[in-house]
């Protein structure tokens, strides 16, 4: 196994804990956007201990900060869609339609990268559409439609900016940007999204225990995907590490399921099983 999968598969489970960490988060009425901040601010803090323990420079040269900053801003962006999303859509209907930001993320990085495209991979994207696609048990009807519709579209797009993200920050590193800075930087990001979504959105930024706690943990876990998948990136391609760490809801649903906080289906016991089927299609190329 490459080093580039086996980061990709830590990101993977990593990502999935913070999945369980967000949704229980999401069960009682508290502010989003300063949960999203505050997993920014001890992402970024992290980022810069990590740099100053190990003497581990950065560099704010011009590209740096042009991929940088273009990334962060898809990043952002794709956060506050997804969450305004969720304010009006099932929670499996959203995740289910962001998580799809894998069909994004090959054809963007075969069209614009010049990633290949063979049959493992193929395969993997269509295992993984199907395994998604086990995880939706919320069908919309026409009448729902109608009165979610806009939100639906809102889920299409966070899913699509991350696709964007994830193409962008691979073409900044094949192009030679500081992965250090670079993380510094999609850290920042987190925290004037968050605090624009609490303040113009939720009108809500005031600190509990709760979020700071819920937000603290998270944002430990945060920097813990990042900096591996980052590591996958610059060392394989994005159009085989992404789809990869997307699988994550294979962690997060073991843990649901442990926790109590859902059960385990036969469905989503098939998704389990294709997303296990997909990651091995995609560790083949």
């Amino acid at each position: 196994m490459s080093t580039a999968i086996t980061l990709a598969l830590l990101s993977l489970a990593a990502a999935g804990v913070l999945d369980v960490s967000f949704k229980r988060y999401s069960r009682k009425a508290r502010s989003r956007g300063t949960y999203l901040a505050i997993c920014g601010a001890v992402w970024g803090v992290l980022q810069l201990g990590y740099y100053f323990a190990y003497d581990i420079g950065t560099s704010f040269d011009a590209n740096t900060i042009w991929f940088g900053t273009s990334a962060g801003l898809c990043l952002a962006m794709a956060n506050l869609t997804f969450i305004e999303s969720l304010g009006h859509l099932n929670v499996s209907v959203g995740s289910t339609i962001y998580r799809l930001n894998t069909v994004g993320v090959v054809i963007l990085s075969v069209l614009f990268l010049g990633e290949p495209i063979g049959i493992f991979k193929v395969l993997g994207l269509l295992v993984a559409i199907v395994a998604v696609w086990m995880l939706y048990d919320s069908p919309v009807g026409k009448e729902v439609y109608e009165k979610v519709a806009v939100f639906l579209w809102l889920a299409i797009l966070a899913s699509a900016l991350r696709a964007v993200f994830g193409v962008v920050a691979k073409a900044g590193l094949n192009a030679g940007v500081n992965a250090e800075t670079v993380l510094l930087i999609y850290a920042v990001s987190w925290i004037p999204a968050g605090l624009i979504y609490g303040i113009l959105r939720e009108r809500d930024i005031k600190l509990s225990r709760e979020n700071i706690a819920y937000g603290t943990a998270s944002g430990i876990i945060l920097c813990l995907v990042a900096n591996f998948i980052i590591g996958a990136m610059k060392l394989g391609d994005v159009s085989t590490v992404v789809p990869i760490a997307n699988m994550s809801f294979i962690v997060a649903l073991v843990i649901s399921v442990i926790l109590g906080m859902e059960k385990l289906t036969w469905r989503k016991s098939q998704a389990v099983f294709l997303a296990g089927v997909a990651i091995y299609f995609f560790a083949q190329t």
